[in-house]
């Protein structure tokens, strides 16, 4: 079955007003593309989550798509704070959960396996566990019946949608991935529908030479776009860098209203599409960045 489309398409078609959506990436492969598709789109009060943010969640709150945060860490990585996030927190126009990078993963787990809770030793002590600080929920606990030992309950979170950027698939939605994951395919595979962006399509006789690199596999993915650099500014292992360029403009730029809203025009609204977007990076870039990764091929 041939599941490919265009990203404008995948936003439109499987993107809803009010929806939970786990926005994919660790470091790499930031779905920025499908981000910046649904901020052109004009959707609203979407929950986002995920265990350590990018950029993007901060980016998403300063355009107003998103009415609530679920997260571990939430920031500019390596370089500094979420400015919207505070800014959005302090008016009272945000509500957040805030939980523990583990926590998040034990609850996409939880989620995928479809079962309401999996118990750890985490999150028993401290100020999340005991919901006594603003964005932090009460986790329950319970008695091991085998060892009478007390462990928290922690709580499966099912996303109405995961967002992915990856290396390559075929048409069928065969979705592959070298480099670090992190919790990526444990949301994504958690998550009602699954739209991913890739750098290239490739045949399924490539697909099937590395067969573990396949990490979703086509009978999970709901629709698939060939996006090449659909990830920048973050990087993708092996084909290009990332743009720390970006990621310190943005936090110059997003310290107050005027300048994000610069940085949305300049960047989102003023590109029609992510050819527009790449064509404002500018050529150049883009061959610095590619310069800049040890390239690496799949099958």
């Amino acid at each position: 079955m041939d599941k490919s489309a265009e990203i404008s398409d995948l936003v439109e078609e499987h993107v809803n007003d009010g929806d939970t959506i786990f926005v994919g990436g660790f470091g790499h492969c930031v779905p920025f593309a499908l981000c910046f598709e649904i901020i052109r789109q004009g959707k609203r009060d979407l929950t986002l989550c995920r265990s350590g943010t990018d950029i993007l969640f901060d980016i998403m709150i300063g355009a107003g798509v998103a009415s609530k945060v679920i997260f571990g860490y939430l920031g500019n990585p390596g370089i500094g704070l979420g400015h919207a996030f505070r800014r959005a927190v302090e008016a009272g126009t945000l509500t957040y959960e805030d939980w523990t990078n583990m926590s998040m993963i034990l609850r996409f787990e939880a989620a995928r396996q479809g079962i309401p809770f999996l118990p750890a030793r985490i999150l028993q002590l401290g100020d999340i566990a005991n919901a006594s600080i603003p964005g932090t929920i009460e986790v329950k606990t319970i008695d091991c019946p085998y060892t009478s030992e007390k462990l928290a309950c922690i709580p499966a979170l099912k996303p109405d949608v995961a967002l992915v950027h990856a290396h390559q698939s075929d048409r069928s939605g065969n979705v592959q991935l070298i480099g670090v994951d992190g919790d990526m395919f444990t949301g994504a595979l958690a998550s009602e529908k699954i739209l991913v962006t890739v750098e290239r399509f490739v045949d399924t006789a490539r697909i099937t030479r590395l067969p573990e690199a396949t990490r979703i596999p086509a009978y999970r993915t709901t629709a698939v776009a060939a996006v090449p650099w659909g990830a920048h500014p973050s990087y993708v292992e092996g084909v290009y860098g990332r743009d720390d360029d970006q990621y310190f403009a943005y936090d110059r730029e997003a310290r107050d209203v005027e300048g994000l809203e610069d940085y949305l025009r300049r960047w989102i609204y003023n590109c029609a599409n992510h050819s527009a977007y790449l064509n404002a990076v500018g050529k150049k870039r883009l061959n610095v960045l590619e310069e800049q990764a040890s390239r690496r091929e799949i099958g």
